[in-house]
């Protein structure tokens, strides 16, 4: 048996999605679900989680899109569920960074023999529902975080932000990174409306930029979170 996690289901199609929740939540796992590429970045930076299954047509993006900017921050388990049988497509995805490729129309028995070999696999991969750093505990699952016991209000944008560096905690997370993941890849280049952000998540932590506590600015480059 595999522990439970949390599965992010990323796929245009209502249907598919339904028909994988059913089976996957009988198994104990829990299904997060997004529709585009941009809400499935999204959902891998603020969900965290243990598992992603990934459908290649996508309305905004293609799947590969997807899976090369998960890539650039996270090795969560990738699985591609797509109607591309051709052994390029299959190379391609496997090439960027999926673990698995499952073509449509597939069995569930199969699929979820699949899903329990990779998540054996890769044990420990998934960044865990809480984050406690220094004072802090940030709660994925309910958006929450307090310090020192004493919550603190944060808009859902400034708790991605802060979840996405802390659930990186250590390592450089670049400008370009954290824009694509946050507003989407037509925003790669706002360095300044990040900076805003930054700015706003400082002041609500009690954070100084000259001698930071929470979070270090790498100049021209990106944030580092210290926790």
């Amino acid at each position: 048996m595999t522990t439970p996690t949390r599965i992010l289901v990323i796929d245009d199609e209502d249907p598919i999605r339904r028909f994988l929740r059913v089976p996957l939540e009988a198994e104990g796992h829990s299904v997060i679900e997004a529709a585009t590429a941009r809400e499935g970045i999204l959902a891998v930076a603020r969900e965290a989680p243990g598992l992603v299954i990934l459908d290649l047509g996508l309305p905004d993006a293609d799947g590969l899109t997807v899976l090369r900017e998960i890539r650039g921050w996270s090795w969560v388990p990738v699985l591609v569920l797509s109607v591309r049988a051709d052994e390029a497509g299959k190379v391609a995805a496997l090439d960027a960074g999926a673990q698995d490729y499952v073509v449509k129309p597939f069995g569930m028995k199969e699929l979820l023999a699949r899903i329990r070999s990779l998540l054996r696999d890769r044990p420990g991969l998934a960044t865990p529902a809480v984050i406690e750093a220094l004072d802090l505990v940030i709660d994925s699952a309910n958006h929450t975080v307090t310090k020192a016991g004493v919550p603190l209000h944060l808009t859902r944008r400034e708790f991605d932000l802060l979840w996405l560096l802390a659930s990186h905690s250590g390592r450089l997370v670049t400008q370009a990174m954290i824009l694509k993941s946050l507003w989407g890849p037509a925003h790669s280049q706002d360095s300044q409306y990040l900076r805003v952000y930054v700015r706003q998540l400082r002041q609500k932590l009690g954070d100084d930029a000259a001698n930071p506590r929470y979070i270090m600015t790498e100049p021209g480059i990106g944030y580092r979170f210290l926790g």
